[in-house]
């Protein structure tokens, strides 16, 4: 008989002990990072009762089980509070899949290359911006990829959302009411470039004329027809002090209208349950939000996995749950060994209708993995939980470059409140000929720039 060295209550008391002192580095039996550079995995920096949801449970729980209602209360510890309510009271189930172990099918791979080959090359300069050592803007990957404050790890969210120097995601979205009805249905796309910090696109690491931005993102909408044409622009400066420039085509003026840009509380269309600030658990600059801290880390079921759904020609996941078995996507999850917790609070906006955000970071990739954020009175209030994972699967993939594919599969935005749920799902396809793409520098031209709105509005 083996006898566990390290039980649940070791874990535990472990994780507490290093947020009491402040203790930032990762990892139980050695520096996940260290464990990670070595070998590519973190099972050494881990007990098995943390990299195992059979080991974790006690054989309660098993890999290939649901978690439902009958047995959520077995592992409510490692579900952010939302999701908890989802599954014990709303119909949620979640497929439990074994962890991953290898580092570079959870993210894309020449992000982590450059997170690897650039450690210990980033800085804060004196505005608190990432910079390298000599001051210029970042050069690729996670600067911070062993945290050592609840800054560093929003900072280098911040800096690059999907991880891509470009990228185009079709998109499906669906907003239900509480009673579970169908109230509006979208197809959109979503484009994201960087001008820094470039691994992939040349010229790398800038686009010459453009190191003082961060990003480029719009949003579009083609359906339904009292939508079609409707979009958004967002230009991020590279100071993370400064607001967006936000530009909006409407159809019915025929013509660009710059936004004000510190109302990232609202949502863009009719229906929807996101907001700009909710893009990636990070959709604001980072000195907008402040008083950064960490406020917990321990293990978590979280869908870094299993997020494409090969089996379908145009990528669609299957629904379930609620009163009408449509609310939730049907998701996979896995036991994560160490998730950081960090919580923020909106310091520039000052009728947000939030106090505070609560993030879970994956320690291993520093990927959000959960977002809930609480209304004035402290309340819980909306969450943002995605799901993630490599396009392979069955057999087949959806290459980038020589790698295949890794993104978001799905998301939901719950606003637990009013019980208002948006599904949105990334797709092979929408109509209009626009289809997901990553790392193709014509994503600026075509998705990008004012004119590119007005041509997709006409």
């Amino acid at each position: 008989m083996r006898i566990r060295r390290y039980d649940h209550d070791y874990s535990r008391r472990y994780f507490l002990k290093q947020t009491a002192r402040g203790a930032l580095s990762a990892g139980v039996l050695m520096p996940l990072w260290k464990a990670l550079a070595q070998s590519g995995e973190a099972a050494k920096a881990y007990p098995d009762e943390l990299l195992s949801i059979e080991s974790y449970t006690k054989g309660r729980i098993k890999t290939g089980d649901e978690i439902t209602a009958a047995n959520v209360e077995l592992v409510k510890e490692l579900l952010e509070p939302i999701k908890y309510q989802q599954v014990a009271r709303l119909g949620r189930r979640l497929r439990v899949a074994k962890t991953t172990s290898e580092l570079m099918r959870l993210s894309p791979w020449e992000y982590l290359e450059a997170t690897l080959r650039n450690q210990g090359k980033a800085k804060f300069d004196a505005r608190g911006n990432v910079v390298t050592a000599d001051g210029k803007p970042w050069i690729g990957g996670n600067p911070f990829p062993n945290p050592q404050s609840a800054v560093e790890l929003f900072a280098g969210l911040t800096l690059s959302w999907g991880r891509h120097d470009a990228s185009f995601h079709a998109i499906k979205e669906y907003d239900l009411s509480a009673d579970g009805d169908l109230r509006f249905s979208y197809e959109c796309g979503w484009a994201e470039l960087s001008p820094i910090g470039r691994v992939s696109i040349d010229p790398k690491p800038y686009w010459p004329g453009h190191e003082d931005k961060l990003r480029f993102q719009s949003v579009f909408f083609q359906t339904p027809d009292s939508a079609k044409g409707t979009s958004f622009l967002n230009i991020w400066a590279y100071d993370q002090s400064t607001f967006p420039e936000l530009y909006g085509y409407v159809p019915a003026f025929k013509r660009m209208r710059q936004f004000p840009t510190d109302q990232r509380f609202e949502p863009l269309i009719p229906g929807s349950t996101l907001y700009l600030s909710d893009a990636w658990a990070a959709g604001d600059p980072l000195y907008t939000w402040g008083n950064y801290r960490i406020v917990g880390r321990g293990p978590l079921l979280a869908a870094v996995s299993g997020g494409w759904n090969a089996g379908h020609p145009n990528w669609e996941h299957g629904t379930h749950g609620g009163p009408k078995g449509k609310t939730f996507w049907d998701t996979t999850v896995e036991l994560v060994p160490e998730a950081i917790v960090v919580e923020a609070e909106p310091v520039r906006f000052p009728r947000a209708p939030v106090s505070k955000k609560r993030v879970w970071f994956d320690a291993r990739t520093q990927l959000p993995i959960g977002m809930v954020s609480f209304d004035r009175r402290g309340e819980p209030y909306r969450s943002f939980d995605g799901a993630y994972g490599l396009y392979e699967a069955d057999g087949k993939s959806f290459m980038d470059g020589k790698h295949p594919y890794w993104s978001w599969g799905h998301v939901h935005a719950f606003d637990i409140q009013t019980g208002s749920m948006s599904r949105l799902e990334q797709v092979r396809n929408i109509s209009g000929g626009h289809a997901t793409k990553v790392n193709d520098a014509g994503i600026y031209e075509k998705y990008l720039t004012n004119a590119a709105l007005m041509r997709l509005g006409a």
